[in-house]
């Protein structure tokens, strides 16, 4: 049974039995404590905690979801994957244990040919909660399961939570014994290979407070009402009715692990057993490889982009561990391009929105595959100088490489940790992890202490959770610039106080709100809010949790406390210019699908009053040309006076009418829809838009860049702001025509192109003479050259230059020693604050066996880096200029370890 048929009989099994078919929600989910949906209930999360009066009493989806905290498992054991689907059905407040069991036993033992799995019973172990004496009477005696397969477990196998304050409750799980091939005899608690864990029935009754560990929890009190959250994992499923032996051998990943094992040559399986314990190393690989690339696939195309932080770095890492593994199985060549299509031929009839979104998800996929193998070319040589480094100096004990030398190869050269600790340790030297987390946890420190000052440091989400049950905000942003309302709480560093003093900054909760908070890339609103006579100035606006909104303030007039009658006025020029940037980002991304095509999908944006800023899928700089174009699409629509207008409607119906949807945000059952200029641009969005689009003003492009593989940015000002922006261009065009003294602007690039001439030909003569000079000294040097075990060696620092000029000193040097004796010749120079040294050996030296390559090893290891080349010349870099001195001695020094005894 193919995984597509096991997930349609899920749905249709649960909707016959007054279930409602929720659909997935995207990977990137709005909850604070995710970086991605990590299981089906997720989505559900408010009904299950009682917050959001649940719309159906029963439901039932087959959750995207990823998990990540394992990744080093992926492959190991049959167990363990990054993406999977997890199948769900729920109970808000309507049925609980018993009509849990019953739902599940009724799917899983029915026959195939009446619509169930039709697995043995005899073969299924289910495990309840020591203390849930009610579950296991329900499996004993309702269900009629054998006592001696029915085990009790602690909390850390049978009590259900997210880690998190939130739900969660005993479960009962169910287990297959897939034979004796896999392993030991006794039930789950001896062996879970042999014994798979495919569903698990949570019987959500608690409210956590508090959570330590998995075992470790406070229980606040019962929930609301008494749900059920089950969870069948539709791979384990897929593994179990296919009769293979992991979840890397269904049919919607073995196909790529099988065309990996085909462009590399290897045999899957010929050296494994049934369990995956018994994994040959190169199976393991192919596993990785297969879960990587689909796990990259779903991601990508929920929004994900590669980068440096967060889920980005996830993806990142998930696609250079892919590449990676598929170097170590001795394939060296691009490998996406033919593994991507086969992922995505196999998932497109559960997700058919991978066909017709793969030009750009492939696009993003394959430019990060380049990009890294770009890095690994200059960072592997790099960490084998300062791996090779570290053991040289430990003698033969254990050698570490340090953090700061991984840290540089982390920030300097994007060569991941993860791949710095994977080889460094498959040359046997351990990393000092520690320190390298110690210096990224200060760089993250310096980056981000503004935003979170902004962002995050006003309270945790518990204080919120508090006050959101006192009511949602009114927010009528869309309807009115002002609202009269009431104060309902007042927040400092997390807890809530009476009253906020003149002076201080915090956080307001009001009743009724007409600000903006910022949501979709647009920032948040700028105004005043007023108490009884105090003055707050509104400088952040926030949604901390689900339906409140929350003014970050500074007082300017007070004091104000908790139940004051207050008012809120945005500021309207704010406002005003706020519409017009976030209706010109969506001109502009109808703008670049007309001109670049649909794939050019928007993938994030930024906008506040007269900037925005989007980035879209696309793998090459915008010519000149295509930016005008662009802009020219953008203006032509402004000036065309184009309705703007927003509708309801629900996400099917959204979809089904070809509007867009933003990476990365999440949209509840209802969205609304900003339509300018009728189907010209369709997106789903929440932000605040001008009524006509001549209203947004002029548009002016002011810059395009790579912000990722795969992904550009283009920039632009808009209203005032571009006129202001275009008068600024217009003055300095000016000031430059007058300095070159031109006539008009259009003899501008004549007018430069003869000044660089002429500059370049200045360049070309100071580098003659001081070459020239160089070659003048070079008698001097060979004079002067030092006796080293009867080796001559002749070294000069340039200091500040090019490095060619090291290159042709050192040729020019050596030729001048002749081969009567042997020589070596090391010249270092500094280019852009980087050091370099050049090493040349004449023939008399290599007959002595001094080689080049060897010597300038040595020496660049002194600068910070790495070189290497043939016998008679070879080159080497670093990072230190400051020990260009040392490395020219390093050099020296190394002669003597080379020479044989004379």
């Amino acid at each position: 049974m193919e995984t597509a048929e096991i997930r349609r009989r899920w749905l249709t099994y649960f909707e016959n039995r007054d279930h409602t078919v929720v659909p997935s929600a995207p990977l990137i989910y709005d909850d604070p404590n995710l970086l991605f949906v990590n299981a089906g209930m997720v989505p559900f999360k408010p009904y299950l905690l009682g917050q959001q009066t649940p719309p159906w009493p029963r439901a039932t989806s087959v959750q995207k979801c990823v998990r990540t905290g394992d990744i080093e498992e992926v492959g190991k054991t049959s167990r363990h994957g990054t993406f999977f689907q997890m199948n769900g059905n729920f109970s808000f407040g309507d049925y609980f244990k018993q009509g849990a069991i019953e739902l599940a036993w009724g799917l899983i033992t029915t026959s195939q040919t009446q619509g169930g799995y039709g697995l043995d019973p005899e073969r299924i172990w289910p495990t309840v909660f020591r203390d849930d004496d009610e579950a296991f009477a329900l499996w004993r005696d309702l269900i009629g399961v054998p006592a001696e397969r029915i085990t009790r477990r602690d909390e850390n196998d049978n009590y259900w939570h997210m880690g998190v304050p939130g739900p969660g409750g005993p479960c009962s799980e169910l287990f297959y014994d897939r034979g004796p091939e896999y392993g030991a005899e006794g039930g789950p608690a001896v062996d879970e290979d042999r014994y798979m864990e495919f569903w698990n029935l949570v019987f959500m009754q608690d409210d956590l407070s508090a959570v330590r560990s998995k075992a470790d929890f406070d229980v606040a009190g019962p929930l609301p009402a008494q749900n059920i959250d089950t969870g069948m994992g539709l791979e384990r499923m897929a593994s179990l009715l296919q009769g293979v032996d992991n979840l890397y051998e269904i049919d919607e990943v073995f196909p790529v692990l099988d065309k990996a094992a085909e462009m590399t040559g290897k045999k899957y399986g010929a050296h494994s057993g049934h369990a995956a314990s018994s994994s040959h190393p190169d199976d393991v690989h192919l596993r990785v490889v297969a879960d990587h690339v689909r796990s990259s696939l779903m991601l990508i195309g929920d929004g994900v982009t590669p980068g440096n932080e967060g889920r980005g770095y996830v993806l990142r890492r998930m696609l250079r561990r892919a590449v990676r593994a598929m170097r170590l199985l001795g394939y060296e060549d691009v490998a996406l391009p033919h593994l991507l299509p086969v992922s995505k031929d196999r998932m497109k009839a559960s997700y058919p929105e991978l066909e017709t979104d793969f030009a750009r998800i492939s696009q993003i996929a394959y430019a990060e595959e380049d990009a890294f193998r770009r890095t690994l070319a200059q960072g592997i040589t790099i960490l084998d100088t300062a791996v090779a480094d570290v053991k040289a100096k430990a003698n033969g004990g254990s050698a570490t490489l340090g953090g700061d030398q991984a840290f540089a190869l982390h920030d300097t050269y994007g060569f991941p940790i993860d791949l710095t600790l994977e080889m460094a340790a498959e040359q046997g030297v351990a990393v000092d992890q520690d320190g390298f987390r110690t210096l990224m946890q200060e760089q993250r420190a310096r980056a981000k202490a503004d935003a979170k000052a902004k962002k995050h440091g006003h309270a945790d989400t518990e204080v919120w959770k508090e006050l959101r049950e006192l009511g949602a905000t009114d927010w009528i942003a869309y309807q009115s610039l002002s609202a009269e309302g009431t104060v309902r709480g007042l927040v400092v560093d997390g807890e809530q106080v009476a009253e906020l003093q003149p002076g201080q900054t915090g956080q307001v909760v009001l009743d009724r709100t007409s600000f903006y908070a910022e949501s979709g890339g647009q920032i948040a609103d700028s105004g005043t809010i007023t108490a009884d006579g105090s003055t707050l100035k509104v400088i952040d606006v926030q949604r901390p949790v689900k339906g409140l909104v929350v003014h970050t303030v500074t007082v300017e007039g007070g004091p104000v406390t908790v139940g004051s009658a207050a008012y809120a006025q945005v500021d309207p020029d704010w406002r005003l210019s706020a519409c017009q940037a976030h209706s010109g980002t969506h001109v502009v991304h109808a703008a670049l699908r007309q001109v670049l095509g649909p794939s050019a999908l928007q993938s994030g944006s930024y906008n506040k009053p007269g900037y925005l800023r989007l980035d879209f899928a696309w793998n090459s700089a915008l010519s000149e040309a295509t930016r005008s174009e662009i802009e020219e699409v953008a203006n032509l629509a402004v000036r065309q006076d184009l309705p703007v207008s927003a509708q309801y409607m629900t996400l099917p119906e959204a979809k089904e009418w070809g509007a867009l949807a933003l990476f990365g945000e999440t949209y509840d059952e209802e969205v609304r829809v900003v339509e300018i200029g009728g189907p010209w641009s369709r997106e789903l969005c929440g932000g605040t838009h001008v009524a006509h689009s001549s209203q947004v003003g002029a548009i002016s492009l002011t810059g395009e860049s790579s912000v990722g593989s795969g992904v550009r940015r283009v920039e632009a000002m808009v209203g005032i702001d571009a006129l202001r922006y275009l008068g600024k261009e217009r003055t300095l065009l000016s000031q430059i025509t007058g300095l070159l003294k031109a006539q008009s602007s259009e003899e501008l690039p004549e007018r430069i192109h003869e000044l660089l001439t002429r500059v370049k030909e200045s360049e070309r003569e100071i580098a003659r003479l001081h070459q020239q000079q160089l070659l003048a000294d070079a008698g001097r040097l060979v004079n002067e050259a030092s006796d080293v075990y009867g080796v001559q060696f002749a070294s000069v620092d340039l200091g500040d230059g090019a490095a060619d000029d090291a290159r042709t000193l050192a040729i020019d040097l050596r030729q001048r020693f002749g081969n009567d004796r042997p020589a070596v010749v090391a010249v270092t120079v500094t280019a852009k604050g980087r050091p370099s040294i050049v090493v040349a050996t004449n023939e008399a030296a290599r007959r002595w066996g001094v080689q080049a390559g060897a010597l300038v090893k040595v020496a660049a290891g002194v600068l910070g880096g790495g070189g290497g080349g043939k016998p008679d010349l070879a080159q080497g870099g670093g990072t230190n200029p400051a020990k260009t001195g040392e490395a020219l001695e390093a050099g020296e020094h190394a002669i003597g370890s080379t020479v044989p005894t004379r």
